[in-house]
């Protein structure tokens, strides 16, 4: 399998996908050298509709064949969040007033990984029973969430289990640079090397 997304039609990447994640080695963390069972499922941000389908349609299979998904979105947690401390209506409202650098500012603040984000995730997880944790939502907590601040705080609480992060843009690896999630393939969020390219993990 190539890591190559864009030479992949969408029905070979579910194919592929649902092979790798039901099968016993992804789901018994095998192959990994001891590293923490992270997975990303790099695809182009103009297929955002279709890999969300292709999430729908890889969940309820999953689930029919007794392989149990958690899936965790981040943006529906923010959401959430803002809800509980009982200010989203008041950032709905300030959204025009206030400039993007200072909305940004106050979301990392009340949305901060550490403090609060994977708080919220790990309550999810303990309330499921489930065998492989999806996540989704990247593009669209952008800029006030990084991806690699999610992850590296999820490292505490999500290791008994898979965890596959549904990215739009690229994760590329060099000896160089090291690995990096590059979000929308243009904006590279800083080095993030833990995690296994999906694609190129054999079932």
């Amino acid at each position: 399998m190539t890591a190559d997304i864009a030479t992949l039609p969408m029905q070979e990447r579910y194919n592929h996908l649902l092979e790798v994640i039901s099968g016993q080695r992804f789901l018994r963390k095998q192959g990994l050298g001891n590293e923490v069972p992270f997975f990303i499922c790099p695809f182009k941000p103009d297929e955002a509709v279709a890999m969300a389908r292709l999430q729908r349609q890889l969940h309820n299979t999953l689930d029919q064949t007794g392989v149990r998904p958690l899936g965790i979105d981040l943006y529906d947690i923010a959401i959430d969040l803002l809800k509980e401390r009982g200010i989203w209506a008041q950032i709905l409202e300030m959204e025009a007033s206030v400039s993007k650098a200072e909305l940004k500012e106050l979301l990392q603040g009340v949305l901060d990984p550490e403090a609060h984000l994977v708080p919220a995730i790990s309550a999810r997880m303990q309330a499921a029973e489930f065998d492989v944790m999806f996540i989704a939502g990247v593009g669209e907590v952008f800029p006030y969430i990084r991806s690699h601040n999610v992850l590296n705080n999820l490292q505490s609480v999500a290791k008994e289990k898979p965890t596959l992060m549904f990215f739009p843009g690229a994760y590329t690896y060099s000896l160089e640079a090291g690995a990096s999630l590059d979000l929308f393939g243009r904006l590279r969020d800083d080095k993030y090397y833990r995690a296994f390219n999906i694609y190129l993990y054999e079932a």
